[in-house]
C-alpha cells in the first residue's frame, strides 16, 4: 500500500492545479471584465503618479 500513499499528494496537487486553471479561465472576461479594467487602469495611474512625484515650482 505504500505506492497509494505515495501517489495520493500528487493526485490532489493536479486536481487542484486543474481547479485553479478552469477559475482562472472562467473568471476572465465576462459581465466584470470592464469593472476589471477599470480598477487596473487606475492602480497603473496611481502607481505612475507616485513614481513621477509631485511638480516642482520655482517662486
Amino acid at each position: 500500500m505504500d505506492y497509494v500513499s505515495a501517489l495520493v499528494p500528487p493526485v490532489v496537487m493536479a486536481v487542484f492545479f486543474i481547479g485553479v486553471i478552469r477559475v482562472i479561465v472562467k473568471t476572465q472576461g465576462g459581465a466584470n471584465k470592464a469593472k476589471e479594467d477599470a480598477a487596473v487602469d487606475a492602480a497603473i495611474a496611481r502607481a505612475d503618479g507616485v513614481r513621477q512625484g509631485p511638480a516642482k515650482t520655482d517662486g
